[in-house]
């Protein structure tokens, strides 16, 4: 390294030093003023929320939706209780180094940020809790044992099985001693959030508790130990436009959405919309603060000549093997690359079409490229040898739309590039449970079989009806995903400039987050108080 890149880092450092400890000091003014204005409504229950998995240092969007409720709570009268971790988890799931399993996590650091996030807050802090009995179970377990494993009734690998997958990047685990040393650490550590969570449940005898995401094992175990006693639970995810969080007593990750069988879009909503997908068709849309498409090509004269020496183009869209979306997804197929494994033997026997397998983009995200990729079964399977079938992976940012335009139908297994051909008029054929499938947007066989027929039957018909309703539904559910569903953050959430996906606070007074001086507040309040929907109302 030369003497300029260790300048270069060491400034970059000393200023992301300084941009966080301004968001800390901003953190701290707002938290100052919310203690001296909450207030306690007589007779009213606390609510409990967590979020150990959305941090470690710096402020994620989803700790910022939680520290944001918490406060318009308590100045509503409501009071509150964040269950913080306190070096509570041998390893957590943003502290693991997947290639050193065996490394500690920053939680000095995590602490630190949780001292500034919740100054003046109460807090319930939660420690590490060793089990004699549980650790001496746990040794020589293999894998699948330790995955299958309940303890005291309680299935903590289950509840550990997601992080795992989420943590080593991949779905199909190792039998090997680091995956082992890991999924025993969270064990260990599921049980004492676990127990420490039963307690605290007794002492404070809440209304309700909100967590992050709901999926990751600490906020999974709360979680669960909540809805055994009844509890019930809000679990936040982010929302589908910037700086939009999803609120939900369902699960976050499967993104439920009650949309009442009457709704129609008004002209001015169907414009909205428009304006909404003119930009999005056009790549110029993030999400969690990644702008998935940097640039968006349209497609070559090279690809274009290719395809004119077939029949018919039929788009293959995959989605990240790992993803916390995937739990929910795999009900027709048992994974993605189960489906995968039974539409090749689909693109070999017609060689008359060409087909396009369209890798996600966020599959090589930096800090998140997937360890089980769909590059590496195409090269496993020797793919590319089908003359054709053509891979694109997730680094070539050509415009998978005008793709769509000129294909005959579309498969995918439940990413949101579905709902958007649906929105373009095309025949999608969906092998996973996605959020869209809600509503009748798509064709959704509901077995391996009858996948693999009505694909045979698309790719020899002359001409595939879709029903109006699809395009219909599919307009219905985004205009309630965007901006019923997604409640927005932008008055007092920006982006830090440090890390993507991280936020420091805007100016704005404590009297904004009143909720009668804030549509989302008064949104999550009633539906934290009242169990309502949380959608804006229009």
């Amino acid at each position: 390294m030369s003497l300029e890149q260790v300048v270069d880092r060491s400034n970059n450092a000393l200023r992301r030093t300084i941009l966080h400890w301004q968001s800390d000091q901003k953190v701290r003014a707002m938290a100052e003023q919310v203690a001296i204005h909450e207030k306690r409504l007589a007779g009213e229950k606390p609510v409990i929320f967590m979020n150990a998995s959305t941090r470690l240092t710096g402020l994620s969007l989803n700790a910022g939706f939680s520290l944001l409720a918490g406060w318009s709570l308590r100045l509503a009268g409501t009071p509150v209780a964040h269950f913080i971790c306190r070096a509570g988890m041998s390893r957590c799931v943003l502290g693991t180094n997947r290639d050193n399993p065996q490394s500690v996590p920053p939680c000095r650091s995590c602490e630190a940020q949780s001292s500034a996030a919740y100054y003046r807050a109460p807090v319930k802090w939660f420690g590490f809790q060793n089990d004699v009995a549980l650790m001496q179970r746990l040794q020589g377990m293999s894998l699948q044992n330790l995955i299958n494993l309940e303890f005291q009734g309680i299935p903590l690998g289950e509840l550990v099985l997601p992080s795992l997958r989420w943590v080593l990047r991949r779905h199909h685990l190792n039998d090997d001693q680091p995956t082992r040393f890991l999924c025993s650490q969270f064990i260990q550590s599921a049980w004492g959030v676990t127990r420490q969570m039963k307690v605290l449940l007794k002492d404070v005898d809440p209304q309700a508790l909100v967590v992050f995401n709901g999926t990751f094992y600490p906020e999974a175990c709360v979680r669960w130990v909540a809805r055994q006693d009844g509890l019930r639970v809000i679990s936040h995810e982010v929302g589908l436009r910037p700086l939009t969080g999803y609120f939900t007593t369902g699960d976050a990750t499967a993104y439920p959405i009650e949309i009442p069988e009457n709704f129609e879009l008004t002209p001015v909503q169907q414009e909205r919309l428009d304006q909404y997908l003119a930009n999005r068709f056009q790549g110029n849309f993030s999400m969690a603060g990644i702008r998935f498409w940097p640039e968006m090509r349209s497609l070559s004269q090279e690809f274009l000549q290719r395809a004119a020496g077939y029949d018919q183009i039929v788009p293959v869209f995959t989605n990240v093997i790992f993803d916390t979306s995937q739990g929910h997804a795999n009900v027709v197929f048992q994974h993605m690359f189960d489906w995968l494994d039974r539409i090749l033997a689909i693109m070999r026997a017609h060689p008359e079409t060409f087909f396009v397998i369209r890798a996600h983009p966020d599959e090589s995200r930096p800090g998140k490229q997937s360890r089980e990729s769909v590059a590496d079964w195409i090269k496993k399977n020797q793919v590319n040898a089908l003359t054709n079938v053509l891979f694109v992976d997730s680094s070539e940012y050509f415009s998978s739309y005008e793709l769509i335009q000129k294909s005959k139908f579309v498969m995918v297994y439940n990413s949101t590039i579905g709902l958007e051909a649906s929105l373009l008029g095309a025949p999608v054929l969906c092998a996973g449970k996605a959020r869209f499938t809600q509503l009748p947007t798509v064709f959704f066989p509901d077995n391996p079989d009858e996948y693999c027929r009505q694909a045979e039957e698309f790719l020899k018909a002359d001409q595939i009806t879709v029903p109006a309703e699809f395009q219909r539904n599919a307009r219905r559910f985004l205009y309630y995903q965007l901006f019923r569903s997604s409640l927005p953050f932008e008055e007092y959430l920006k982006e830090d400039g440090i890390w993507p996906g991280y936020v420091t606070l805007k100016p704005f007074s404590w009297q904004d987050l009143l909720p009668e001086n804030s549509t989302t507040f008064q949104t999550i309040v009633t539906g934290i108080r009242q169990d309502k929907p949380f959608l804006l109302d229009e």
